[in-house]
């Protein structure tokens, strides 16, 4: 079991309170024993496999299509041990039937245009008894999350699908209700265990200003060294915590936002992410 005090210090650095409640969620879900084999589709930049290799030794495994983002991710966690890392798609996955003890499925599905051929393919590498978390984005999000979006889709019935104003509909193919989610979910053979919403509460705007300004002048090298080690969901262990970094400042202030926020919300709140878990039988 993972302790508080460790998911405390591995989102430490973290400016997305909702990716800290999808952290824990995932160690809920699925608890990263060191005799476990836990495949995170897709991996993204690595982010989830190097918090787990951290706190486990389990073997561990990340699959992504983009190959700038498997150079990135190689770059983050492609040196630990026991972390194999390949470049393939989601619908033709290089493993063999039932190899996977657990499954992070996270912020993927609203990517791809079938969402049920893709998780039939994790349905397949996954054990008989194994676990898949599933996180997605909400269609019925927060208003201030992303207030431009929001309006669009009130007032025009369209949305900024793509560039710097994307928000929440960046390089997405659908938002989900609970309902799409459950359906394809249980079409792909998946019995639901479990279901929550989390992160109604937030500072405005602040997917702009997380992923549309803080994300790129990070990876570009440009931000200052403290303040960088203050961002970087990587280091973990070397941020100071001092609030006189604006950072640490921003990070406080986004966590004062977060306070009043459950790990499960009322359904008819609006959410930021859905999350189901799921179990092959």
């Amino acid at each position: 079991m993972i302790t508080e005090a460790t998911l405390q210090r591995l989102t430490r650095n973290e400016a997305d309170m909702a990716f800290k409640r999808r952290v824990r969620t995932i160690f809920e879900w699925i608890e990263p024993t060191d005799d476990k084999l836990i495949y995170d589709c897709a991996c993204g930049r690595g982010f989830y496999l190097n918090m787990i290799r951290t706190v486990s030794r389990c073997e561990l495994f990340g699959l992504e299509l983009d190959p700038e983002i498997v150079e990135k991710a190689g770059l983050n966690v492609g040196h630990l041990p026991d972390v194999h890392l390949v470049r393939a798609d989601i619908y033709d996955q290089p493993w063999p039937d039932n190899m996977f003890d657990g499954i992070i499925l996270s912020e993927i599905l609203e990517h791809i245009e079938d969402d049920v051929r893709g998780l039939r393919e994790v349905y397949r590498v996954l054990k008989p008894g194994g676990v898949v978390a599933i996180t997605v984005p909400h269609a019925n999000y927060p208003f201030w999350w992303d207030p431009i979006n929001k309006t669009l889709e009130t007032l025009f019935n369209t949305h900024i699908q793509h560039g710097p104003l994307a928000g929440i509909w960046a390089n997405h193919v659908r938002l989900y209700t609970r309902e799409l989610l459950r359906k394809s979910v249980l079409q792909a053979g998946f019995q639901i265990e479990e279901e929550r919403a989390f992160t109604h509460y937030c500072f405005p705007f602040i997917h702009n200003i997380v992923y549309g300004l803080g994300k790129p002048l990070l990876e570009s090298g440009l931000m200052p060294r403290e303040l960088a080690l203050a961002a970087d969901r990587t280091t973990f262990d070397q941020n100071s915590g001092s609030l006189l970094n604006p950072i640490n400042l921003g990070l406080a202030v986004f966590n004062w936002f977060d306070r009043p926020n459950k790990m499960n919300e009322p359904p008819e709140r609006s959410t930021l992410i859905l999350c189901v878990k799921a179990r092959k039988v």
